[in-house]
């Protein structure tokens, strides 16, 4: 049966359309929808099948799985007047990868389970490169019964899939997640300048510090990145920033301090202020130049 499961797929940005590839070439038939026309073209050349609007891949569907960017975008694509919801049938399986509120979650589960929609919220971490190489992390909320059903999907996406708990769990575990990639950041570049005001070989310091207590993705993924004077986007600013904001949000609904988070939200703003938005998170690097009044990224580099 898993190999005849029709997937229909919402959201091929840098995440996306690496997720939407993958799962066609694990042997899923593909019907995909973007705001972005271009990139719908671009999926169409590698085997995918185009959709006019998320209501006829919800129609041409049995499970939908969406990632955009925001919760406006995720109720959009799901509620509006031609969204998932128009076109769903009972049974229908709804899969929810972007990262929104655990909050407005559960409010659409509900909406979808009076059309006789099921739904999962899947938030994802990995950035681009766990996209590519199908070997991102999924943390799942929602009904056992239809994680079971999906599980081939997740396989083909993902190698650390985890069933986090009911509806919502998944993006508190996300919530989780980005708190320590914000913390990881800040710790990643301010050792970096920490280093390069020393006068130690950043390279070597990088090479040393992986493999020991301090390792983390950030310093392993990012920070060669820096170095290199590359601050392209793997995951941008903007994204952390939405992400953080939720964190935050419902750190404030809780009354739980959260004084790590709050200071890098309040640092890569910094980098929004400087026109950041669309660079990578490793970005941050720059408001530590300009505070320790250092030189990290080559000169040649963005």
């Amino acid at each position: 049966m898993a190999e005849k499961m029709r997937v229909g797929f919402i959201g091929l940005g840098i995440m996306g359309r690496s997720m939407a590839r993958n799962l066609y070439q694990a042997g899923f038939p593909i019907t995909v929808w973007n705001r972005t026309a271009s990139r719908m073209e671009a999926a169409q050349e590698w085997g995918a099948k185009r959709a006019e609007s998320p209501q006829e891949v919800a129609q041409t569907s049995d499970v939908v799985i969406t990632i955009v960017g925001d919760t406006p975008d995720v109720e959009e694509v799901v509620t509006g007047p031609k969204g998932v919801l128009a076109g769903a049938r009972e049974g229908l399986v709804l899969v929810d990868m972007s990262t929104i509120s655990s909050d407005a979650t559960r409010k659409l589960a509900e909406q979808a389970k009076r059309k006789g929609v099921r739904m999962l919220d899947a938030p994802v971490s990995g950035g681009d490169v766990g996209a590519r190489e199908g070997t991102l992390s999924i943390m799942i909320g929602g009904e056992a019964e239809d994680l079971e059903r999906v599980q081939p999907l997740f396989e083909a996406m993902g190698k650390n899939i985890v069933h986090c708990g009911p509806v919502g769990a998944g993006q508190t575990v996300k919530a989780c997640n980005q708190i320590m990639c914000g913390l990881n950041l800040l710790g990643m570049v301010e050792a970096l300048s920490f280093a390069k005001k020393s006068g130690v070989d950043l390279e070597k310091m990088i090479q040393v510090t992986t493999q020991g207590a301090a390792g983390s993705w950030a310093l392993s993924n990012l920070a060669p990145r820096v170095v290199k004077g590359d601050l392209e986007p793997g995951f941008s600013v903007l994204f952390q920033q939405k992400d953080l904001r939720i964190v935050l949000q419902e750190a404030e609904r809780l009354e739980l301090p959260l004084i790590g988070t709050a200071t890098v939200n309040q640092l890569l703003r910094s980098v929004q202020a400087h026109g950041g938005n669309e660079d990578g998170t490793h970005s941050l690097i720059r408001v530590l130049e300009q505070l320790g009044n250092v030189d990290i990224v080559p000169t040649d580099g963005k």
